[in-house]
Formats: structure tokens, sequence, C-alpha cells
């Protein structure tokens, strides 16, 4: 059996959803289900048991799934970058995936976890997924921070040959619809966009960005999940890899790709950030994929404007990966 954490979660929905198109069933999904829209991600999706994520460690730990496990595919995390709780992303983000790591070492088993183009900080140290990098990154939100102190226990304690961290950047696509203000930009702007023609963006302030020009490494769900695939395939490839396209895009760009997937000239408003975003916002974003295409990997990633098109289809009808 596979495990999937964060599985009625965003990029996790999206695994599963791959999993059962590779024939893969036997899945034991692992979330805590608080809304509708959560629940609907995996309404559709086959596997063996479902399980809260309370009763899932209170198993783990009775040692139920030991010897019956292939792997744990880590998804699993409150990615909020503006809640500010430290003791929550201890216990939620920290202390759940050292508890599973520990567990899959112990047991021999595949680890694949989520972590985040976040622990770069505001790009000082630039977005090289190597060792001197990962120490050096200073996280400019908790959520980042609770990301960055697990990479460098695996990297302190000599874990990075042993299981995958995949340092996701701006992802978006199908099944974000739970998110709340977490959502892409496209999946929060869409309706306004097709019935109203009208699309908000944050101004900039920063010289060396106009407003709309900030840039971003935007990469669908769809490719991202072709990533964790090709890591579940090669399990002996292991370490921390960028999970990007390496090629940032502007907002103005997102936004001009949006107007014309729903065929609408572009009217694009500069709105005022909000104060406490002002000092903790990342102006520039771009996943150096060196170390990934060193391994063999050679998928290419959808370009922004087809990735649009093609979410633009599910925003649609509101319809599930």
């Amino acid at each position: 059996m596979i495990i999937v954490t964060g599985a009625a979660g965003f990029i996790g929905s999206c695994v599963v959803a791959k999993l059962n198109e590779r024939g893969e069933n036997h899945l034991l999904l692992v979330d805590h289900l608080e809304n509708e829209n959560k629940k609907a991600n995996i309404t559709n999706k086959s596997y063996d048991k479902y399980l809260d994520k309370k009763d899932f460690l209170e198993a783990l730990n009775a040692g139920e799934f030991d010897g019956k496990i292939k792997g744990i595919i880590h998804m699993g995390a409150c990615s909020s970058t503006t809640l500010d709780d430290a003791a929550y992303f201890q216990v939620n983000n920290f202390e759940y995936t050292l508890q599973l790591a520990k567990w899959c070492l112990i047991n021999e088993v595949r680890f694949i976890y989520a972590s985040s183009a976040a622990t770069y900080g505001d790009g000082s140290c630039g977005y090289k997924d190597d060792d001197e990098t990962i120490r050096r990154c200073e996280p400019l939100n908790l959520y980042g921070q609770s990301k960055q102190k697990f990479d460098l226990w695996a990297l302190e304690n000599y874990y990075l040959d042993k299981f995958v961290g995949l340092k996701f950047f701006n992802v978006f696509g199908p099944n974000e619809y739970h998110k709340g203000d977490m959502r892409s930009v496209v999946a929060k702007s869409y309706l306004k966009v097709a019935t109203e023609g009208k699309i908000q963006l944050f101004k900039s302030y920063h010289p060396d960005y106009k407003d709309g020009e900030q840039r971003r490494d935007f990469i669908y769900v769809k490719d991202a999940v072709n990533v964790i695939m090709y890591f579940w395939d090669n399990p002996t490839i292991n370490g921390v890899f960028n999970v990007g396209t390496g090629k940032s895009r502007t907002w103005n760009d997102l936004a001009k790709a949006l107007f014309n997937a729903v065929g609408k000239e572009a009217v694009i408003d500069y709105i005022e950030m909000p104060e406490n975003l002002k000092h903790k916002y990342q102006y520039f974003t771009q996943a150096d994929m060196s170390k990934l295409c060193n391994t063999g990997y050679s998928q290419p990633f959808s370009e922004l404007e087809d990735s649009v098109v093609d979410y633009v289809t599910y925003l649609k009808d509101n319809s599930f990966l």
C-alpha cells in the first residue's frame, strides 16, 4: 500500500489522481477534512482507506503499518504564508514530517516530502537547491521556517541520501478550490475576469519592479506531479530538489494569459498590498532546475499560457482532477 498524506489537499489529491491513472488503487489517504470542497477532491478517487491525520499517527505508532507500506508521499502541511502561530507550524509541519521520516528510515520505506520555495526567503541567497544554499536560507514567514527546519534536520543528520524533499515554487491548478485566500491568482480571479473582465494585482513597492512586473516561477500542478512520480519511479535518486519551471514570469503575464483564455481584453487594477505582507514579499523567484535535470529528468514543463488555458477548462465548471 502507498500512503499519501494531505491526500484531500491540492497537490496531494492530484498525486492520488495520477496514481489511480497509473493503476495504483491500494492507497491509504490521510488528511483532515474540514470543508466540503476538500472532501470533493477525493470523492472520485479509488483507494483502500481514508484516515484522519490523528488516527493515522496513532495507528502508525501502534505498528499497524509495519511491513505493509511501499512508501509515503507526504504532502500534508499547513501552507499558509500569513498564519502567525509558531507552535502550530512546529507540530503540524516540522514534527509531523520528522515522525514520518524516522518511521520510513527504520522501516526502509520510500519517503518523498514537500518542502517549499518559501525557504528561500527574499532570494538573496539565490535559488539553487544545494547544501550550502539550504544552510544559508532565511525564510520570510513561519511556513517557510517550518519547511527550512526540516530540510536542515535532514541535511545535518546526513539523511538526504535516504529520501526526497521537493521545494515547490508557485504551483497552481485544479483541486485548490478549498484553499481560500491561499488559492492561486488564477483561481481567485477567474470568475471576475470571465464575468466582469477585470483583475486586481498588487502594486510594487520595489524600485526595480513596476506594478505587476514582480516575477514568479509558476508551475502547473500536473507538471509538479510528474516530478513527484519521477522520484517515485527512481528510488535510488534522493536529495532536496527544486520543483519549478526554471523560468520566471510576471504577474502581468499571468493576468494576460487568463484574459486570453476567457477571450477578454486585459483590464488590470493595481491595488495596495496589505501592510503585513509588504516586508515579507518575494519580488522574484526562479528555480534553478539544473540539479533535477542532471539526474536525467527530461519531461518538458508547460508554458504558462498553455497551463492557464487547461486550468480554465476546470474552473468553468469547478471540476476536479
